[in-house]
């Protein structure tokens, strides 16, 4: 089936259709949040397929869903949320990504823009130089291969237990940085050596540090309850599982690829490869993305403790004065086995999302106690040049989407049209004409990711708001980045 065999539908003025075709093999509808003005960029795109792709998986559960951000990936569209019953549905590395559990988190502080402007050219120096980034750029936590599949078993309590996380950071954390059943031998040699070094560090690509600043409210309330004001800085961390996660992907992906044919799963697309979720390769596919998940979360939080070690010498004082209370840590490639509501009835369902955040309503007791009042709340980065969201869940999430949000901007151009586009530009030059100090590894980064790669984060973000998938709460305004 080509991407010009179906026409998407509007259903209203934030979604749109892809009506299922058993001719083509799937068995629910394709439904895509989006705006006008946003559809346009993908409606011809390989990503729209993708959504229909997904929907010919067994298993599959009310609709193959795709968020404002969408855009091609392996196998599933990034910004691609499906759910598929935990009896006969699949668990599939591509309804994840290769980078398992990248993800973001943000930490507050007491200080204001005024009070950070005049030693911004010092922190950025200071956390270029402490935390190590760029492709497979190690770090000075050097582990071995034991104490890696510790931290995959562990998570975030590695961190606690090594000094180097707060035991308070942990329920600021989604699924408190750790999930349960982990088989560590189902980690290579040749995957813990790859995270040997690997704790602690930014890494390359979309990958960043940015010290921001609160500057727009849309909600008093909600910004209240998370601690955040007009003016205030904030620090914003977006890593993954590094070299470890990768290789965990893609030794699995090799698994999976002949479990498929075995399971008698007629795959569209070779990189749907997949295991019913129930059978032994479904599972230790299950148990390895989840050690993969953790070694993220404590890869995040180490990195947190870098950062406020920067703050401390910088400033003078301790980080618990300096308020750097860390305000919640989001995944936003992962597979997790949730109850929903479906049809009036509760469900275990192994849910994907891939370059889609979790966003669970007000109540949820999966959330932290402090935001049961306003919901989860939904990190959605921006681009160097261009600003980061904090939204919250919505109960209309938990009805419409498994409680998923958008994860970020998302890309229109590939990382070589990007080069192309920004050839014989000085990016750096122009985000410091903007006010933001830029500290990177190389200048190919600089064109790789510049704001013009990405669709408009204002955008992306309206349209999830104006979908009620999430709230928005406050925009950041970068004012220093770091990027490998």
């Amino acid at each position: 089936m080509s991407h010009s065999a179906f026409k998407l539908e509007r259903i209203d003025s934030n979604r749109w259709r892809i009506p299922r075709d058993p001719g083509t093999g799937m068995r629910v509808d394709g439904v895509i949040y989006s705006s006008s003005k946003l559809i346009d960029a993908v409606r011809n795109d390989i990503s729209v397929q993708q959504v229909a792709n997904v929907a010919t998986l067994p298993g599959i559960v009310n609709a193959s869903l795709a968020m404002p951000d969408i855009h091609m990936g392996y196998g599933f569209p990034i910004g691609g949320v499906a759910a598929f019953d935990m009896d006969d549905g699949i668990i599939s590395p591509g309804g994840v990504g290769y980078d398992i559990n990248c993800g973001v988190n943000l930490t507050r502080t007491k200080l204001h823009e005024e009070e950070v402007r005049g030693k911004l050219d010092t922190l950025a120096d200071l956390l270029f130089s402490r935390v190590p980034s760029g492709v497979g750029k190690g770090g000075d936590i050097r582990l071995s291969n034991k104490e890696v599949k510790q931290v995959a078993k562990q998570g975030a309590n590695w961190a606690v237990k090594r000094g180097l996380a707060s035991a308070s950071d942990l329920e600021y954390m989604e699924e408190k940085g750790c999930l349960d059943g982990v088989d560590t031998d189902s980690f290579s040699e040749r995957a813990c050596e790859r995270g040997n070094d690997q704790v602690g560090t930014l890494g390359s690509g979309n990958h960043f540090l940015e010290v921001q600043v609160v500057d727009r409210v849309y909600d008093d309330k909600a910004a209240r309850v998370l601690g955040l004001e007009k003016g205030q800085v904030t620090v914003m961390v977006h890593s993954g599982s590094r070299g470890f996660g990768y290789q965990v992907c893609q030794e699995q992906l090799r698994i999976m690829g002949d479990a498929a044919n075995r399971y008698g799963i007629k795959l569209v697309d070779r990189q749907l490869a997949c295991a019913p979720i129930s059978s032994p390769e479904g599972q230790t596919y299950a148990s390895a993305m989840a050690g993969a998940a953790n070694f993220a979360w404590a890869n995040r939080i180490v990195l947190v403790s870098r950062i406020r070690e920067v703050f401390e010498q910088v400033f003078g004082l301790g980080y618990s004065a300096l308020g750097m209370g860390l305000v919640f840590d989001v995944s936003h490639n992962i597979a997790k086995f949730e109850t929903h509501m479906v049809n009036g009835k509760k469900r275990k369902l192994c849910v994907h999302r891939k370059g889609a955040t979790r966003a669970f309503g007000p109540g949820d007791a999966r959330i932290p106690s402090a935001y049961k009042t306003i919901g989860q709340p939904v990190l959605i980065p921006g681009d160097m040049g261009r600003a980061s969201y904090v939204l919250v869940g919505t109960e209309h999430a938990m009805q419409a989407t498994f409680g998923s949000s958008c994860h970020g901007a998302g890309r229109l151009l590939s990382r070589k049209a990007a080069l192309k586009q920004t050839r014989g530009r000085d990016i750096q030059q122009e985000l410091e004409q903007q006010g933001i100090l830029v500290r990177a590894q190389g200048k190919r980064t600089l064109g790789e990711e510049a704001s013009d790669a990405y669709k408009d984060v204002d955008s992306v973000v309206e349209a999830a708001d104006a979908a009620t998938i999430a709230r928005r709460v406050v925009r950041l305004k970068p004012l220093a980045v770091i990027k490998g």
